[in-house]
């Protein structure tokens, strides 16, 4: 039978779930009705069958204090029901009646995964309902007696599995880049084209999330949407060149004293943020690029039609859009499989980093505190015993120095669950500190508290800048890693006050290929290279050897990253003003780029010698008939495999004998030549995975006919 969805709706909006679902979705009254009194941690529950059909039941559970239990709590009383009856939905529920959360268990295999759904009287509940759709029993249904518990349970399973309406905001998502891509003007380049069709919309994304934080104008729910409808009451597609650049490089990139009054006017109330995310990218110095404002529009009606959440956890509402869904989209529809990149769940991230950095932290403790402790068995019995020496020792020593890596971080997973074990952490201590601490840890934390209004802001930012390294071959990559990492920051706010500029970690996360280049630089040989190999090639870096280069590409690092907190004119020692931040910014970091750019060539040379000389290898040019001809190799071949010199990059790391723990779900193909993936770029045809090989080879031998064509696809086989 098709649902009554008036009906329904109000059913639902009332809270009279027994009626909707024996009336509207044609299950049956319960065999016992009186409720069931449950006592875990000395509070008591109630739950009670509201309806049940084919063995499957479903509860409405209230605690004595009116509250919607914790999650651990949830867990306990789901334990208890299932021992009853195992196949079940729980609905919990508020003393009011005007919050319930909806909660059902997944199982594959001997593994569960929760999925708990909100929901709250006056929401429009229109997504809820479809989920409720997938519940009703027709009375066909029923013509050769009930369904099978398995039939049932799959009902559940189709209802209130979060993945399936997830998948279809990936799908949605997807089909608008795709979209987006076709307004983008002024970018011939196709890859940059999509590159920045990519940071456009994870801008828009990061914004969307802090204005269903309250954090923008003033808690304007609808800030982006708002803005767009005045720029077009004003005049039509301005959105982009006018409004959208003043907030993401006037607004967010600036302090609010600096910006002028026609930019606080048009943005309205906006906190500085700082951090590379709103900086200029070099796609944008590169075109003159133009967006019109249907662009905006189809984005904006896609993301309004979900829930957005700051909790960076794989579970939550049905329409919810989480931090998480950022790296699925990236693995899943943007990046390229060529790379042998995919996507890993949380729950495997979340696992690996606790397993890994827990085992890290109990061995350190241990290792120095071998003569006057028995040693600590685990991290729970390390936790349970914390004590003033152990508290010390973790955070001035231990946890400020522990350095965590991913080499093939993709869109920063592993990264972001690695940061979540280490809060964790943190949390303990600082919770022991606050009970029976020194005076010393006591005082430290009474700065910290009055230096930042959320300790716990503070806490993620230091993680963030101190404890994780990640690099990956896709610089689309990385910046979406970065993303993460500042949304799981800015998550911590309870107010947009307790914002606080970001930091900047584009010294921590990296584009480059991690498997090729250069551990440990030969000094002698790094400083020689320029003069005897290459004639004019490399211009003369302004320190005269490896090792002053290393100190000032260093130094440089460090004066970037403190300026990047020091706004308006610098205030010189005799008092006078020095340059602008702006200025003193761009300065540093054309200085870094440049002393970066001559130093990697230099390397390559190195790494090139290495190849060739030592090695014997050859590169081998692929021909269109015939066999193909191998040759010396030459600088530029290097170049082409982006090198990441570790050497260099992460001297300070090495020095002081490498990164702790490297955390990691490497890329799982062979890297070699994928025709259909490379003839899909010029022809739409190919790129239908259902095409037939032979229609396929009748395509490319088209294509090939193209020597441009012809000639980029031999280099990239070669």
């Amino acid at each position: 039978m098709p649902l009554n969805f008036q009906r329904t709706r109000d059913l639902l909006s009332n809270f009279q779930f027994s009626d909707l679902f024996i009336e509207e979705l044609g299950w049956s009254k319960p065999t016992r009705q009186k409720p069931v009194t449950l006592k875990i941690e000395n509070k008591t529950y109630q739950y009670q069958r509201i309806t049940e059909l084919s063995g499957v039941a479903i509860f409405e559970i209230t605690a004595t204090d009116g509250k919607i239990p914790e999650a651990k709590v949830r867990v306990a009383i789901h334990q208890e029901i299932t021992k009853l009856i195992n196949e079940n939905l729980l609905i919990f529920i508020t003393q009011e009646r005007t919050r319930s959360l909806w909660y059902w268990v997944k199982r594959e295999g001997s593994k569960s995964y929760v999925r708990d759904h909100l929901y709250v009287k006056g929401q429009p509940g229109d997504l809820f309902l479809s989920k409720l759709g997938s519940l009703v029993i027709d009375i066909t249904e029923l013509e050769h007696g009930e369904p099978t518990v398995v039939e049932i349970a799959y009902k559940l399973k189709h209802g209130f599995d979060v993945e399936p309406v997830t998948k279809k905001f990936y799908k949605e998502f997807q089909e608008q880049h795709q979209k987006f891509l076709l307004f983008v003007k002024g970018i011939d380049n196709e890859t940059d084209r999509r590159w920045y069709t990519s940071v456009i919309l994870n801008r828009l994304m990061f914004v969307y999330f802090l204005q269903r934080k309250d954090f923008i104008d003033n808690k304007d729910l609808n800030y982006l949407q708002n803005k767009l409808e005045q720029s077009k009451q004003k005049a039509e597609n301005h959105f982009y060149d006018e409004f959208l650049k003043a907030l993401f490089f006037e607004s967010f990139a600036k302090p609010e004293f600096e910006r002028d009054s026609s930019v606080q006017e048009l943005v309205g109330k906006v906190k500085y943020l700082n951090g590379g995310l709103f900086l200029k990218h070099h796609i944008e110095d590169k075109y003159e690029i133009s967006i019109v404002d249907e662009a905006f529009e189809q984005v904006l009606d896609l993301f309004g039609r979900y829930s957005w959440n700051l909790d960076d956890t794989p579970e939550g509402k049905d329409d919810e859009i989480n931090p998480d869904v950022l790296g699925y989209i990236f693995e899943k529809y943007i990046n390229q499989k060529a790379f042998g990149a995919y996507y890993t769940r949380p729950q495997i991230t979340e696992y690996l980093c606790d397993r890994t950095i827990h085992k890290l932290i109990v061995d350190r403790v241990n290792d120095a505190l071998s003569d006057k402790y028995k040693p600590f068995e685990d991290i729970n019995e390390l936790l349970i015993k914390l004590d003033t020496n152990v508290c010390r020792l973790l955070m001035e020593d231990i946890l400020p120095n522990l350095s965590i890596l991913d080499p093939a971080c993709g869109s920063g997973a592993f990264l972001v669950a690695a940061m979540k074990t280490l809060i964790f952490i943190y949390a303990a201590v600082i919770g022991t500190i606050e009970l029976q601490g020194d005076q010393k840890l006591k005082d430290w934390l009474k700065t910290e508290k009055t230096e930042h209004l959320s300790i716990e802001y503070f806490i993620r930012k230091r993680i963030i800048r101190d404890n994780l390294y990640g690099i990956d071959i896709m610089e689309e990559a990385t910046e979406i890693a970065k993303l993460r990492l500042f949304l799981a920051l800015v998550s911590s706010a309870h107010n947009v006050e307790e914002l606080e500029p970001l930091p900047n970690i584009d010294f921590n996360i990296m584009a480059g290929n991690s498997l090729i280049g250069l551990i440990k630089v030969d000094d002698t040989a790094f400083d020689t290279v320029g003069n005897t190999k290459q004639g004019n090639l490399l211009q003369r870096l302004t320190a005269d050897n490896y090792k002053a280069i290393l100190e000032e590409k260093n130094k440089s690092i460090e004066l970037y990253k403190k300026h990047a907190f020091i706004p308006g004119d610098e205030k010189l020692p005799g008092g006078e003003l020095g340059t602008h931040q702006d200025a003193r910014l761009l300065n540093l970091r054309k200085s870094i780029d440049n002393l970066n750019k001559e130093s990697q060539k230099k390397l390559n040379l190195l790494l090139l010698d290495e190849f060739s000389q030592k090695l014997g290898i050859k590169y081998e040019e692929v021909q269109l008939t015939g066999k193909s001809q191998k040759r010396v190799l030459k600088v530029e071949d290097i170049a082409a495999l982006k090198p990441f010199h570790w050497g260099y990059h992460f001297d300070k790391v090495l020095e002081r004998g490498g990164f702790d723990a490297i955390i990691t779900n490497p890329p799982w193909e062979i890297f070699k030549p994928q025709a259909k993936e490379f003839f899909a770029q010029h022809n739409e045809l190919v790129t239908k995975n259902k095409m037939d090989i032979k229609d396929f080879e009748k395509e490319q031998t088209k294509l090939l006919q193209n020597p441009i064509i012809a000639s980029t696809w031999l280099e990239y086989q070669s």
